[in-house]
């Protein structure tokens, strides 16, 4: 079995790379050719510190008609871990073989979960934001995400500037840290003022209320929220929504379910797979266009399956009997 550590990964990483790896597996997804059980979540850690949970476990498998290889992730989420200086979202992936069955890769998994969900964000800013050129880009949230989508963004798209607000003062190394790849990034000092005269909104965050009021949206806005996967959780206010003359989602089922629209069901979303098979998209260049994502074990097995692909080619990793 091959194994990939994090740096193994980080040096396999290719953004540009793995945006039409993404859209191959939204695509295929969208076609019915994928099996993707559900996915589990539940709280773990009662018990240890005190009564209440202390993260959320996930299982997320996944397969893709005609790939070699399908995948398992094991993630968590810990809000409390910003105060450990450690992750809040960590993964790993086991890599099996679809035609024996046999466990052939375990990798670390945090970069590539990371990695993936930003080319949501680079893949709808490429495909839905008003013309062809660098966006300005607004982001909510200032933690490892955010970097991500900006970065993703950048590859698909390209960021012209990026205004990050965060309630923390981790707004201003989140831009520091995105100056330092090249970004034009800056911390502003409340959410209005990111949002307002953006042509690309990102809200990446664990939040369980708004992050931003959604007055403050210029017309033909695409937002990007990435942060809600469960109905307690919540980034996007009713006017957003309201104002919004399309929703898509990644999965519309369970985006359907999440707090940031209780009033609407899957029959309010477009399907993202349909935008990359030319079956929608934006109607005018006023319209605000709502993208909300859960999460796809889909992308996940995509993502793994070329990174681990990529690994053997090359050589990387270490080789370990089981």
């Amino acid at each position: 079995m091959r194994v990939l550590s994090n740096d193994d990964v980080a040096g396999l990483l290719d953004l540009p790379a793995l945006l039409p790896e993404i859209e191959r597996a939204f695509r295929k997804q969208g076609r019915g050719e994928v099996e993707r059980p559900d996915r589990p979540h539940f709280p773990v850690g009662a018990g240890l510190d005190d009564d209440e949970p202390l993260g959320t476990g996930l299982t997320m498998p996944a397969y893709i008609y005609g790939d070699e290889r399908y995948v398992t992730k094991l993630a968590s989420v810990h809000e409390g871990n910003a105060d450990r200086a450690l992750p809040t979202v960590q993964a790993q992936i086991a890599v099996t073989d679809a035609r024996t069955g046999e466990p052939t890769g375990l990798l670390a998994g945090t970069r590539i979960t990371n990695a993936r969900t930003g080319c949501i964000g680079g893949l709808a800013a490429r495909e839905l934001a008003v013309g062809d050129g660098p966006v300005r880009l607004g982001v909510v949230g200032a933690g490892t995400q955010a970097r991500w989508q900006t970065r993703a963004i950048a590859a698909g798209r390209g960021v012209e500037s990026a205004r990050v607000y965060s309630p923390s003062e981790s707004r201003a190394a989140c831009a520091a840290d995105l100056r330092a790849e090249g970004i034009d990034a800056e911390a502003v000092d409340s959410p209005r003022a990111a949002v307002s005269n953006a042509e690309v909104v990102v809200t990446a965050t664990t939040a369980t209320e708004p992050v931003f009021p959604g007055d403050a949206l210029a017309d033909g806005t695409l937002v990007v929220a990435v942060g809600a996967y469960t109905a307690e959780m919540r980034e996007l206010d009713a006017t957003t929504v309201s104002r919004a003359g399309q929703l898509f989602g990644d999965v519309p089922e369970e985006v359907a379910e999440t707090g940031d629209f209780p009033d609407r069901d899957a029959t309010a979303f477009t399907p993202l797979s349909a935008v990359f098979e030319g079956a929608a998209g934006r109607n005018s260049e006023e319209e605000i266009l709502v993208v909300a994502s859960v999460g796809s074990a889909v992308l996940d097995a995509a993502a793994a399956t070329a990174l681990f692909e990529r690994a053997i080619a090359e050589n990387v990793g270490t080789d370990v009997d089981l």
